[in-house]
């Protein structure tokens, strides 16, 4: 009905129901579409058995504790807030956010959200939330930075071994264009030096790096030898020069950046430019920069 080839898992499912049963949910208001999603819930969660909820809690990689130490994460966390340049606001975000959040601004699939029945997603990623909160703060501000340190939570499967939730501390920046990659320059310089102050205190001697790539933007990557690398080089942490990478083209726009630990083996954090705030203020003459740093891993080679 969307244009979009059905799963098998779909296909099986909607074969299922009776004819016409999925044009006529689909042609619902949206308030009759939840008071029937809520009503159906409400009625599978009177049969659940209090051993129906400890065997979900064993099988149900949703809801399982994150192995983490919560007390060297909040130590961890604390010092990043510390930290971070005065004129940064914190956001304390809600652990959901409107339906398509990440799907409407992004390349992503709805897919890998946990959406609820309330036209909500819970928050998948606190850079999409940000910038949603940036762009509102636009209108009243010339240049907006925020941050924000949230669990998330993802349907994508990371494998036996990995938690679906975890906390990410992440970043987000917007201005206006001011021309030859300068805004850009500037909001990279940011975020860089953030990102490297945090890694030279925190875990100096688990070799952390940090890495940048441009994607076909002129501007960009004569400003990044220009104007970004004299401003980063020297540092305890080495900027990488990383022209192969080739995974997050298409989500970032004009360059991306990743963080690793242990001499560049491990990734502990992501971000790039973007057009979020672009799209979701309708001006394309406005810049954002986003980047997060998973906070678990940065914990277990922080220095203490």
């Amino acid at each position: 009905m969307d244009g979009r080839e059905l799963t098998d898992a779909e296909r099986r499912v909607w074969a299922a129901m009776p004819a016409g049963t999925r044009a006529a949910l689909v042609g619902l208001p949206a308030t009759d579409l939840r008071t029937l999603l809520l009503t159906v819930a409400r009625d599978r969660a009177a049969t659940v058995r209090p051993s129906d909820v400890v065997r979900r809690w064993h099988e149900d990689r949703f809801v399982r504790p994150a192995r983490a130490d919560p007390g060297v994460l909040a130590q961890v966390e604390a010092r990043m807030w510390q930290l971070l340049p005065a004129d940064v606001s914190g956001v304390e975000l809600s652990p959901v956010v409107p339906v398509g959040t990440c799907s409407a601004v992004t390349p992503v699939s709805q897919n890998r959200i946990v959406t609820t029945m309330r036209a909500s997603e819970v928050l998948s990623d606190p850079t999409n939330a940000l910038a949603i909160e940036a762009a509102v703060r636009r209108r009243r501000s010339s240049e907006v930075h925020l941050a924000a340190a949230h669990r998330v939570l993802r349907a994508q499967d990371f494998g036996a071994d990995a938690s679906a939730h975890f906390r990410l501390f992440a970043l987000v920046s917007s201005a206006r264009d001011a021309g030859s990659g300068s805004t850009q320059a500037r909001l990279l310089i940011r975020h860089l030096t953030y990102w490297q102050t945090v890694l030279t205190e925190l875990a100096p001697a688990a070799a952390p790096q940090l890495h940048v790539t441009v994607f076909d933007d002129p501007a960009v990557r004569e400003r990044l030898a220009d104007t970004v690398r004299p401003a980063l080089d020297g540092g305890p942490v080495p900027l990488v020069d990383e022209p192969e990478r080739e995974r997050g083209r298409g989500y970032y726009r004009g360059c991306a950046m990743r963080i690793t630990v242990q001499g560049g083996s491990l990734e502990v954090g992501d971000g790039g430019l973007t057009d979020w705030t672009a799209q979701l203020t309708g001006d394309a003459k406005e810049r954002c920069l986003v980047s997060c740093l998973a906070t678990e891993r940065l914990a277990e080679h922080a220095d203490r």
